[in-house]
């Protein structure tokens, strides 16, 4: 599985725009045979972080908002989906991101370790952290596949990581405003680890910028979407990863 077919996205915030959205994924998805789906960081609720208080009535509810959306995935098939979903674990409260295929149904990848905790996004408020792991994860064993969470990839170190351990792509879901630096620490994670990078973002009017990106190994910019394409696809070798891991930078010893 050389080639493959990727699909980023911006989805909105506001739920009674997100179901008119995800019926247009679903759509957009079958109609372009997308082999990969990434989703935003935590879609299926609306954005709770901007509460400096733990509400557990809140979290609840957007738990059990998950929970009816993550048993939707099905209806991307047969793409691989990729995204975060929060869940209780042993009274913990994780934003965890997966995998999912019809071929081997939900994994859970990697826990969201880096949090903020400012104006809008008070999340350390909100997540409790699970021990720090940045494996890569092989899915459908021919995709060797890292996370950085939204915030996460502001920690270079960990696509560097990533990218020692042969990652061919780098997943970035977002809950994340219009600063540049959300272009450009993806394409700086892409830089640094060979891997292709993808980006997908929550969008509304005032907070979430939008903006999904699709970023080859050597950070360029190959496709992003907006409000009036909120949807790309994009036709990636993996084969160019690995060749990437044998040039400037990567090649530079430690």
């Amino acid at each position: 599985m050389s080639c493959m077919r990727v699909t980023v996205c911006e989805l909105p915030d506001e739920r009674q725009a997100f179901a008119p959205a995800w019926e247009a994924l679903v759509a957009y998805v079958k109609e372009q045979k997308s082999e990969l789906v990434l989703l935003p960081e935590l879609p299926f609720s609306a954005w709770f972080g901007r509460t400096p208080e733990f509400k557990a009535d809140v979290w609840q509810r957007a738990e059990a908002e998950h929970e009816v959306m993550m048993r939707r995935l099905p209806e991307l098939a047969p793409a691989i989906v990729l995204g975060t979903h929060l869940l209780t674990e042993e009274g913990r409260h994780l934003n965890r991101g997966f995998s999912w295929s019809s071929a081997d149904g939900y994994r859970g990848i990697h826990d969201k370790y880096y949090f903020p905790d400012e104006e809008d996004f008070y999340e350390r408020r909100w997540f409790d952290r699970s021990p720090r792991d940045f494996t890569v994860a092989h899915v459908q064993q021919d995709l060797a596949l890292g996370f950085l969470i939204c915030t996460e990839v502001m920690f270079n170190e960990w696509a560097r990581h990533y990218g020692r351990q042969d990652a061919n792509i780098i997943a970035v879901p977002r809950a994340a405003t219009r600063h540049e630096r959300w272009v450009i620490a993806p394409q700086m994670a892409a830089i640094a680890s060979g891997a292709f990078v993808l980006s997908s973002n929550r969008v509304d009017e005032h907070l979430f910028s939008g903006r999904g990106l699709v970023i080859d190994p050597d950070g360029k910019l190959l496709a992003e979407t907006s409000r009036e394409k909120p949807f790309v696809t994009v036709d990636i070798d993996l084969e160019q990863s690995t060749q990437a891991k044998r040039t400037y930078p990567r090649d530079v010893v430690e």
